[in-house]
């Protein structure tokens, strides 16, 4: 039983003080890896690009750099599907190296492999911060399904709207503080020095998002289950017909 699933059966309340706080952290920590993959999907996504600098960086060759992203960013979802994991991170892996490779051909120039995922990152925390500024933070949306609690907590939930909210935020900042430090890279900097800062960058931002994620949410009151919310209607509904039905046969 998964922490996610330990959670829907015990319910919201834990035990003890200490227990239902042990429960919380557990639960997002669960949730988190689930929504981002955790440090392994995190290593997936900045292996290819690894190898297209690491590659550009010998033989300063666009296409055969391309290539080998392209192959190595395959081996991993085929890995995944031999396995058995989910591929939902290794396909969107895929589907990034294979447009920033594409682009990059199409340009010539190999500086243009980062651009797609660069202005795909800056889009992401422009994105963020604003979903935080208006009130309906983005990742809430993101998580609210893995935590079975949907939107809920944007009307009947306050206090996990202000963990969202903070929670966006950070993220907001972190991504904008990140491609602050790229694009001028890619502006008057070099592709082989713009590739070994984008992958240096490529996990300490992810870590600290998802270490104050995990410090916000925490502490952030428990999430309303509404599917468990639902199925309890629709066996409360069971048991009215049902007993109306009963009543009937007996008149």
């Amino acid at each position: 039983m998964t922490p996610l699933d330990k959670q829907g059966a015990e319910g919201p309340a834990g035990p003890s003080t200490a227990d239902a706080e042990a429960d919380a952290r557990a639960v997002t920590q669960a949730a988190l890896f689930d929504a981002f993959g955790g440090i392994r999907g995190t290593l997936e996504t900045m292996l290819p690009g690894l190898l297209f600098v690491g590659i550009y960086t010998v033989n300063k060759d666009l296409k055969s750099s391309g290539i080998a992203a392209v192959a190595v960013a395959l081996a991993l979802v085929v890995v995944r599907l031999v396995r058995k994991d989910t591929v939902k991170h290794a396909f969107s892996g895929v589907f990034g190296v294979g447009f920033g490779v594409a682009f990059a051909m199409f340009t010539g120039n190999a500086k243009d492999f980062y651009l797609p995922g660069m202005i795909y990152g800056a889009g992401l925390g422009v994105a963020f911060t604003l979903s935080a500024l208006v009130g309906f933070p983005l990742l809430g949306v993101v998580l609210g399904p893995i935590f079975k609690e949907n939107l809920s907590w944007r009307t009947r939930n306050p206090g996990r709207k202000a963990a969202y909210t903070k929670a966006s935020l950070a993220w907001g900042l972190v991504f904008l503080a990140k491609y602050a430090i790229l694009f001028p890279l890619y502006w008057w900097g070099d592709t082989t020095s713009l590739g070994w800062v984008l992958i240096a960058l490529k996990l300490p931002p992810m870590v600290i998002a998802v270490y104050f994620t995990w410090v916000f949410l925490a502490k952030a009151p428990p999430p309303i289950d509404v599917f468990a919310e639902m199925e309890a209607e629709e066996q409360a509904e069971k048991e009215r017909k049902a007993a109306a039905a009963a009543r009937h046969h007996q008149a």
